[in-house]
C-alpha cells in the first residue's frame, strides 16, 4: 500500500483551496500546513498526499504517463469528487462512468490546476 504521494505545484495556496474542496469529498483532511507543504489524510489506510513547491526551485510540470488514483465508495462519490474538481477548474479527462478495466469499475478522470492527472473510482 502507498503511505503518501506528492504533487509539486506552481501555486501552493491555489492549489491548497482546490484540494480542500476535492479532497474533502472523500472525508480527506489536512495533516500537515507547512509553508512549502501542504498534506491531507484519507481516513481509509491512512495514505496521504502532499503538494508542494519543488524543493528544488524548478518550475513544477506533470509528467506524461503518471497518474494517481482516488478511491471512492461509491459512484455517487465519484461523481461528486469529479464535479467538483471540474468546478474549480480542473479538466475533463473522462466523465464518470463504467470502464471495462474489471468487473465493477466505475471511475472518472481529471487534470489538476497544474495538469496533474487523478483517477477518482470505485469498485460497486
Amino acid at each position: 500500500m502507498i503511505g503518501y504521494a506528492t504533487l509539486g505545484v506552481s501555486d501552493l495556496q491555489r492549489a491548497a483551496a482546490f484540494y480542500d474542496a476535492v479532497l474533502g469529498e472523500l472525508d480527506a483532511t489536512r495533516c500537515r500546513d507547512q509553508p512549502n507543504l501542504i498534506g491531507w489524510r484519507f481516513p481509509s489506510g491512512g495514505s496521504e498526499l502532499y503538494i508542494l513547491n519543488p524543493y528544488n526551485g524548478e518550475v513544477a510540470h506533470p509528467g506524461n504517463g503518471p497518474m494517481l488514483a482516488l478511491l471512492a465508495a461509491n459512484p455517487s462519490t465519484v461523481r461528486a469528487v469529479y464535479m467538483k474538481a471540474i468546478a474549480l477548474g480542473a479538466t475533463d479527462e473522462g466523465g464518470p462512468g463504467p470502464r471495462d478495466y474489471s468487473p465493477n469499475f466505475y471511475a472518472a478522470y481529471f487534470r489538476d490546476l497544474d495538469g496533474n492527472k487523478f483517477n477518482v473510482f470505485c469498485l460497486s
